[in-house]
């Protein structure tokens, strides 16, 4: 079974986000299994795609709108990825240093639509002669949404109407809209069609790869649901292709996320030796902050957006350091200019207490993961969530909010072989509270080492997942 991943990120290749950390690891698990997945992404200019070797395919050129565009295709000379890996280069379009964003300005790019417009077609355009052609096209998220529609609509694609398309919904706040006039940019179809792409008068990618898609699936089952009620618009399209849709939690990749084996870690360590190992990774990681080791350490790794729950942490932070709990918390992400702006005079405030690395820095999280007595997730939206499985894997308890994906991976403390701490409402109280609890745990010396035992000896790799998928796809083929 062939299967082409199609994706804006790819983890080491391109990540802004957690779909890198998907599309980086699932391919890999199923072919572990015995499928043929390949995955293929824009060729961004950044570092870590600039280092590697790539050998051409493919090279070719096509129409957008009034503009002809050249373009090729390049694999990675080893597969070392555990999978097949392309980048598209399109002169112009992604040879750029940032993903979504300007890293010069912080604004994303003006040319969003043409940009990903451009890396759907030319994919389609080689997908087109290529000589094994695919079983199946696995699209994701709505920068890859236009796929579906033009391999079942644009007459140049006639011959590929018959290729299974999947859309996995990673995050359905992003829909990919623009000026329903923009539909001149794709390869000619039926008028009568246009339809399809739209949703409230407007272009809508992901509106579109709902509609055409074979099949839906989201990255929990929870967040499948939540969908049909809270998804910036698009509930009543939610709804009405429920029928083609299913919810899989995502994994991770342990291979990558293995305490014993991890490289970007200070001192490795397993279940065995998970007291000895925390101690000596908190030890390190509060003298990189310059806090006290003695004091339970929360920590929050993400972006700081709105849906991340962000927010809310400079006053759930300050409540707690103004108490008589002796709390220490560590920050680390990127986002908004405002909270980069009271995270940082924070850090002088509360010196000793609170510390903010304000970048984008895989060998800190993971050190972090390995070093924290807890980490706290306030999201307000939170698909599916990889970074409580992370920390989970490196002994390290999530406070989460139950919402989505966070509700299907974390059990709370008070039920019955329960890991983690829950709550419900988005609030300061609530958090606070959470908190609180995390460190009447943290006390208890005897039940955190109980808790900390359990969470490492859970299974949240692709496995149980990967089979979930590959029963999808046969259920696709065989129709």
């Amino acid at each position: 079974m062939h299967i082409v991943h199609l994706s804006a990120e790819c983890y080491p290749a391109a990540k802004a986000g957690g779909l890198a950390d998907v599309v980086g690891s699932l391919p890999k698990y199923l072919n572990q299994i015995g499928l043929h997945c390949e995955v293929v992404i824009p060729k961004y200019h950044n570092p870590w795609i600039t280092e590697q070797n790539f050998e051409p395919v493919h090279e070719g050129t096509f129409k957008m709108g009034a503009e002809e565009v050249p373009f090729s295709v390049q694999r990675l000379k080893d597969d070392k990825l555990g999978f097949p890996f392309y980048v598209i280069d399109i002169p112009g379009k992604f040879d750029r240093p940032g993903i979504y964003i300007d890293p010069w300005s912080g604004h994303g790019y003006w040319d969003e639509l043409e940009r990903f417009v451009s890396f759907q077609i030319a994919s389609l355009e080689w997908l087109k002669v290529r000589e094994e052609q695919p079983d199946l096209i696995h699209c994701h998220d709505h920068h890859t949404g236009l796929i579906p529609f033009m391999t079942s609509q644009c007459n140049r694609y006639r011959d590929m109407s018959d290729i299974p398309t999947v859309i996995t919904v990673h995050n359905a706040e992003y829909h990919g809209v623009h000026d329903i006039e923009k539909y001149r940019l794709l390869p000619a179809f039926n008028i009568d069609q246009l339809g399809l792409l739209d949703w409230d008068g407007r272009l809508n990618s992901l509106a579109a790869g709902l509609k055409c898609a074979w099949k839906i699936t989201t990255v929990s089952n929870n967040y499948m649901s939540e969908l049909s009620e809270s998804s910036n618009g698009l509930e009543m399209l939610f709804q009405q292709e429920r029928p083609k849709s299913t919810g899989i939690v995502n994994g991770i990749d342990t291979e990558v996320w293995d305490p014993a084996t991890d490289e970007l870690v200070e001192h490795n360590f397993s279940h065995r030796n998970r007291k000895k190992g925390k101690s000596l990774n908190k030890k390190f990681l509060c003298e990189h902050f310059d806090l006290n080791p003695k004091h339970p350490t929360v920590a929050f790794i993400g972006r700081l957006v709105r849906e991340k729950g962000a927010d809310l942490l400079p006053d759930l932070f300050r409540q707690v350091i103004y108490s008589d709990q002796e709390v220490n918390f560590i920050l680390l992400g990127t986002g908004d200019p405002q909270l980069h702006q009271i995270f940082t005079q924070m850090e002088g405030a509360h010196m000793g207490y609170f510390d903010a690395t304000l970048e984008y820095n895989e060998k800190l999280a993971h050190q972090i993961y390995a070093g924290s007595d807890f980490i706290i997730m306030p999201s307000r939206v939170e698909p599916c969530g990889l970074n409580q499985m992370f920390a989970m894997r490196y002994g390290t308890v999530p406070i989460v909010r139950a919402v989505g994906g966070l509700k299907d991976t974390v059990k709370d403390i008070s039920e019955e072989d329960g890991y983690g701490i829950t709550f419900e409402d988005f609030s300061l109280e609530a958090a606070s509270e959470a908190i609180s609890r995390a460190v009447d745990l943290y006390k208890d010396s005897q039940k955190y080492s109980d808790v900390l035992s359990r969470i490492m000896k859970l299974d949240f790799s692709w496995k149980r997942s990967a089979r979930e998928y590959e029963e999808m796809y046969k259920s696709l083929l065989k129709k």
